[in-house]
């Protein structure tokens, strides 16, 4: 409990609201020019990777409850836990020293992608009929038509390919974000002691 109360000091709670708005400006440009992408974790990752687990799970929930409260995105409710787990991976990777290096960022991505994409598919497929109002329902509609595949098929296909270089584009900016950062700055951030 000690470490959850340190994870949420007055600078991650500042943090988080920016990391928010972050995550909602992003994704809504991606949508509006329906890009196949999301790039709405970037606000979420940044938060996992400068604060903590617990920190980046909230951030990346509560972006999805705002961003479905605000009717800008309303379907981004039924990923809230997809965000959370967004949010847990990324803070495992920069504990595990995965984000100091471009490589091993974009590899961290990538296994995120890859996860993201899993969880994420059966959601689209099931809860949306596979159209979830994005520039990826090009891709679904493409694995569909070319390949014959049902709704849970294509919608796992969109994820495979668009998921990873989602997360690939995310963590190498969350990199670079990192890097730009004071070290003092990422100091006041950690919960460790």
């Amino acid at each position: 409990m000690d470490k959850l109360k340190r994870e949420f000091t007055t600078l991650t709670l500042v943090l988080i609201p920016v990391a928010i708005a972050i995550n909602l400006a992003v994704g809504q440009l991606v949508i509006a020019l329906k890009l196949p992408l999301y790039l709405d974790s970037i606000g979420t990752v940044l938060v996992a990777a400068l604060v903590g687990p617990w920190s980046g799970a909230i951030t990346g929930v509560l972006s999805s409850v705002i961003w479905t409260a605000t009717g800008w995105f309303p379907q981004a409710l039924a990923w809230a836990g997809v965000a959370a787990v967004i949010g847990i991976m990324a803070a495992a990777f920069k504990q595990g020293g995965w984000l100091d290096g471009p490589l091993k960022a974009g590899l961290s991505g990538l296994i995120t992608g890859l996860v993201a994409a899993f969880l994420s598919a059966p959601i689209a497929a099931f809860v949306f009929g596979g159209v979830t109002g994005t520039g990826t329902d090009v891709l679904v509609a493409a694995f569909s038509g070319a390949f014959g595949l049902d709704i849970l098929g294509a919608n796992m296909a969109q994820g495979v390919v668009s998921d990873p270089i989602d997360k690939v584009v995310t963590f190498l900016v969350v990199w670079a974000l990192l890097r730009s950062l004071p070290v003092r700055l990422q100091a006041r951030f950690s919960s460790e002691e």
